[in-house]
């Protein structure tokens, strides 16, 4: 059987554009089974457990570790994951099944599972005395939106996150995935705006 869980990383002009790329189809699929989610929460927690993959994979030593906790005001309740250098990831949810609607406008309903007024935490453990923690506020509650404003707005560093989970009517985890595309300082903006153009046609 085909392994569902592999981790990319790239780099390009001279080191001044990073990216990493997951597929996380199995440890998401085993994540909400054994939580036994339904498919908004999955989709939740699923995406925020493939940003803490792609955020791990930016860490440089294996042991180290990063935790991302986010804490919005909808039925969900707090929802958290874990990933460590090495891709090993664990989440947790506050409530699994809550009473909200499953899908709206033709999408599953995360934002309404997450809620949008809140604060997401990203602690990172690095080995130190202390952990470094930044926190922001919740932008949209649809995950990768919420990391990319962290990413900006807390280590100042532009990124494109994108992050999907499908899931089957059967509630079983048919594709999980995401990417993070960042940008150093020195990209021209000739060059900024030829990357920001193929992001968007992806």
């Amino acid at each position: 059987m085909q392994n569902r869980n592999y981790l990319i990383r790239a780099s390009a002009y001279d080191g001044l554009v990073r990216a990493f790329a997951v597929d996380a189809t199995d440890v998401v699929g085993e994540l909400t089974a054994r939580h036994r989610t339904e498919p908004a929460v999955s989709a939740a927690l699923g995406r925020l457990s493939t940003g803490a993959l792609l955020f791990g994979a930016m860490l440089k030593e294996e042991d180290q570790l990063v935790t991302i906790r986010v804490q919005g005001d909808g039925p969900a309740g707090t929802l958290l994951a874990s990933a460590n250098g090495r891709g090993e990831v664990r989440g947790l949810v506050g409530t699994p099944r809550p009473n909200v609607d499953q899908v709206r406008d033709g999408k599953l309903n995360v934002r309404g599972a997450v809620g949008t007024d809140g604060r997401v935490t990203v602690t990172k453990d690095l080995g130190m005395r202390q952990p470094y923690s930044g926190t922001v506020s919740i932008v949209s509650g649809e995950i990768g939106e919420d990391l990319a404003h962290y990413l900006a707005t807390s280590e100042q560093v532009p990124s494109a996150v994108g992050i999907g989970v499908f899931v089957q009517p059967d509630e079983s985890i048919e594709a999980a995935g995401g990417y993070i595309v960042q940008l150093m300082p020195g990209m021209t903006d000739r060059d900024t705006i030829a990357i920001e153009s193929a992001i968007r046609a992806m």
